[in-house]
């Protein structure tokens, strides 16, 4: 049975497999580099036929790492010419005390405080004031020739490989963080017949013609009756086949974007970087509101100001901030800045996209819907819940006809889709928004609730300047990163933009 086993192997093998075979008959072991002369083959596919017959049993490969050191441009230096170190050593012997200029000059060298660094370091010198004196030890260790030393002579012929220097590792490895010597390392592979190669050469070996591709060619010229076909095992192993895709976090963003697209909403887009009008003064935001100081908005140097050039509009929202507009309302009883206004920032949320699309609809494009899915700038302090930058979803809906309702049900069926069957909302308070409400989903995994931002109805005071009459428009925008790294079991944020290859190839594609 074993014998009809070995049969079959040999039958199986790729010519250059016997090829390497017949080549290590002697049984003794092959460098690679030898073997590929002797075998005619190139390197790769010698070290395929290598890895083949490894995998089959056949034969052995071993592999070994050598290195091996040489002197970098500083290190040949300082080998010609002597360490920093010792220079200023032999400079201070000779003037037995004396500040860091003289003692430099004295010793010639370009970088006094590296060699200061290492003179400290060993225990040469000590400092009396503004003067640097020698101690025991360093008085001692001038007449002596330091292994540093002894390396720097040893490498300065050429390369050496690791056992030559071997007494002196603890000190090479000191020359190779300081940047004075290179470290190359060279993988050298050797092949060695098993007893089961052994007995498939007693066998013998036949290298015969065969057919691996059957061609048209081959076929019209009727060359595969005569030759035969070289036999394929579909059991042997086979790497797997990694199919491009793209990262898990944009799938998932992707698979938002179509969520909203089936039902009927339309994408807002618009700039990253905004005047702090629309990301702020259009939504009602006070300018002396605590969200806008710097350690919490990115404000922008260039360009200096951004400029609204609908006046008209601006002097809406002027007029709403200040005494309320022509609204039942008091406004923030404040002077508005229309400086202020102008200044350029990374917007802090996509409601400013919500805002400009009010600001460009007229009468007859209502009712309407509109989402974003963007990315929007906090500055935060960075920790495993937060970063600088994140993606929010933003979404109104523009309807005389809208209510509360609605819009705890647009969220209910958005979170559903999303893989989210089940959505609480609590009253928040948000500056452009009432009613208010926090958003919360249950995560039917983890058993848990996961917070993910707020929603409501704008004020009047937001609508009315923008639009131009007050119509309910229902507004949601809560955060997305922190439901992904729940949904993938991640510990943190900044994991979430990795990269990690291994990582994106094994995450399932949203939803599970």
């Amino acid at each position: 049975m074993f014998c009809l086993d070995l049969k079959s192997l040999i039958k199986e093998l790729h010519q250059n497999e016997k090829k390497l075979l017949i080549c290590l008959k002697a049984g003794k072991k092959k460098d690679i580099e030898e073997l590929e002369t002797s075998s005619g083959l190139e390197k790769n596919s010698l070290m395929n036929a290598a890895m083949w017959l490894s995998s089959k049993k056949l034969a052995e490969i071993e592999e070994k790492i050598n290195e091996y050191y040489s002197l970098k441009e500083e290190g040949e230096k300082y080998a010609k010419n002597g360490l920093p170190e010792k220079l200023m050593l032999n400079a201070l012997a000779e003037l037995k005390k004396a500040p860091l200029d003289e003692l430099s000059k004295k010793a010639n060298i370009s970088n006094p405080n590296i060699a200061l660094g290492w003179m400290k370091k060993n225990g040469w010198i000590e400092f009396e004031g503004k003067n640097i004196s020698l101690t025991e030890k360093g008085l001692k260790d001038n007449n002596k020739t330091s292994d540093s030393e002894k390396l720097l002579k040893i490498l300065e012929p050429g390369t050496v490989t690791g056992p030559d220097v071997a007494e002196l590792k603890s000190t090479l490895d000191t020359l190779v963080k300081r940047g004075l010597v290179q470290v190359r390392e060279k993988t050298t592979r050797t092949a060695l017949l098993t007893k089961l190669g052994m007995e498939a050469i007693s066998t013998g070996i036949e290298i015969t013609e065969e057919i691996n591709v059957l061609t048209p060619k081959i076929i019209k010229s009727k060359k595969w009756k005569t030759t035969s076909f070289r036999p394929y095992n579909t059991d042997a192993p086979a790497p797997p086949a990694m199919a491009g895709r793209r990262h898990y976090m944009y799938e998932a963003l992707e698979f938002t974007r179509q969520i909203w697209l089936e039902m009927g909403f339309t994408e807002m887009t618009g700039p990253m970087a905004d005047s702090s009008f629309w990301v702020f003064d259009s939504l009602y935001i006070p300018q002396d509101h605590p969200g806008r100081e710097m350690q919490d908005t990115f404000f922008l140097k260039n360009p200096e100001k951004i400029t609204n050039d609908n006046k008209e509009l601006v002097k809406k929202v002027h007029e709403t901030h200040e005494k309320g507009g022509n609204m039942e309302s008091t406004g923030w009883n404040y002077k508005w800045s229309k400086s202020e206004s102008e200044k350029p920032v990374l917007r802090t949320h996509t409601t400013s996209l919500s805002a400009r699309t009010l600001a460009s609809l007229s009468k007859k494009d209502l009712p309407a819907k509109f989402f974003s899915v963007g990315r929007v700038f906090r500055n935060e302090t960075i920790d495993w819940s937060h970063l600088a930058e994140f993606y929010q979803v933003e979404g109104i809906v523009v309807d005389e006809n809208a209510s509360f309702k609605h819009l705890l049900g647009y969220l209910k069926r958005f979170f559903s889709k999303l893989g989210f069957p089940q959505a609480r909302f609590r009253p928040a308070y948000f500056p452009y928004t009432e009613m208010s409400v926090e958003i919360e989903v249950f995560h039917p995994k983890k058993q848990k609730w996961l917070e993910l931002g707020g929603a409501g109805i704008f004020r009047p005071e937001v609508v009315v300047p923008l639009l131009g009459e007050d119509i309910p428009v229902l507004a949601w925008g809560p955060g997305f990163e922190r439901m992904v790294i729940d949904v993938y079991n991640i510990d943190s944020l900044k994991q979430l933009y990795s990269n990690d290859l291994e990582e994106t190839r094994n995450a399932f594609i949203w939803p599970k």
